[in-house]
């Protein structure tokens, strides 16, 4: 049973069709910001639960589908090598790069292991004494810090053939860069529950202040999101803008004080590249001069500066992640692109628009 056909008649249902009457027939866009509220929307089947003029659209918040290709073929390019092991999360396996994956290079023969968490990493490194243990370090604030203890504990231990090629980024800039694009006129955001954990819901401010849009964090189970959609059009019957959360019980209002002293530790912040939006200035972080010995872009530069940079591609991937296209307009959705054969991350990613739509979007 979907969602939708339990909480028909909820009484939070009719405040958000009254909100709609509020603004007299106007339609409101609003963007779920993270991949797991786009997965959890099309999973309950809230976009049919919701009254036509509420329109979603999905957002850059998949860390696996904004992973530049050129950062995910520099990561496959170390697995070619004699002597070095690929360790990664799971969600990256079957992530198409140029011509191959981890998937397929594993099948070959390389040296790629699924890990957990970082820090079994470094517990592979310390058992592989003789290979060089390079983690994919993916991911927003949420998977930031355990980066940075694995980071910590190898150089405390000296596990001197641990490194991590980082390509860790941080979400704000990402939705500044969104925004001041203006290719997508939206209503309102939902923004990330787990990333604001660590950041903290003020760390928004500047959406409301600086582009007069409404925002509300919100959880991800089905009544969270109603929440969320509730406060953006409340605020914007209202005539105001602001940062709402609706996640309070996990969610605080200012950064997490240990978890910002610890990335401060460890990681500067640098530019980055992401899928769809190019390089955004300051939107990611890159491992410390302390910490050098264990940065593997610095470790195997020489290396690395041999990879050509990817050909254009088909995949509308970069589009659907900057709320410009719906998975369904793409004309390789469910054709030549579907998740036993993807063409892009947002089909293979459990936190993938394209992979949210087919699944459960389908006609």
């Amino acid at each position: 049973m979907k969602f939708s056909d339990e909480f028909r008649d909820k009484d939070l249902i009719r405040d958000i069709a009254r909100r709609l009457q509020q603004l007299g027939g106007k339609p409101a866009t609003i963007m779920e910001v993270c991949g797991t509220h786009t997965m959890a929307a099309a999973r309950f089947g809230l976009k049919e639960l919701l009254p036509p003029l509420v329109k979603l659209v999905s957002g850059p918040g998949c860390p696996v589908c904004v992973t530049a290709q050129e950062d995910l073929d520099g990561f496959l390019a170390l697995g070619k090598e004699p002597g070095i092991v690929l360790a990664s999360f799971g969600d990256m396996l079957r992530v198409p790069g140029t011509g191959t994956s981890l998937e397929k290079e594993r099948a070959r023969g390389a040296a790629v292991k699924v890990v957990y968490a970082p820090l079994d990493a470094v517990d592979l490194a310390r058992q592989e004494k003789e290979k060089e243990v390079v983690f994919f370090g993916v991911g927003f604030e949420t998977t930031m810090p355990a980066t940075a203890v694995a980071l910590q504990v190898a150089a405390a231990d000296k596990v001197d053939n641990f490194s991590v090629f980082c390509v860790h980024k941080t979400m704000p800039g990402a939705l500044k860069a969104l925004l001041s694009a203006g290719e997508v006129k939206v209503s309102g955001l939902l923004c990330p529950g787990h990333v604001t954990t660590i950041i903290g819901a003020a760390s928004y401010d500047f959406i409301p202040r600086d582009f007069g849009i409404p925002c509300a964090v919100t959880g991800f189970e089905p009544l969270d999101l109603l929440l969320g959609v509730e406060s953006i059009l409340r605020q914007l019957s209202e005539g105001r803008a602001g940062v709402e959360n609706v996640y309070t019980r996990a969610v605080p209002a200012q950064p997490n004080p240990r978890a910002q002293a610890l990335l401060a530790e460890v990681f500067a912040p640098a530019d980055a590249v992401w899928r769809g939006l190019g390089v955004i200035p300051g939107s990611g972080v890159k491992i410390r001069e302390k910490y050098r010995d264990f940065d593997a872009q610095s470790r195997f530069a020489a290396l690395l500066a041999q990879v050509p940079p990817p050909p254009p591609t088909a995949c509308c991937c970069g589009d659907i992640l900057r709320g410009v296209m719906a998975p369904k307009e793409c004309p390789l959705f469910a054709q030549a692109c579907s998740p036993s054969q993807p063409l892009g991350p947002c089909m293979v990613s459990s936190e993938g628009a394209c992979a949210a739509a087919y699944r459960y979007e389908r006609d």
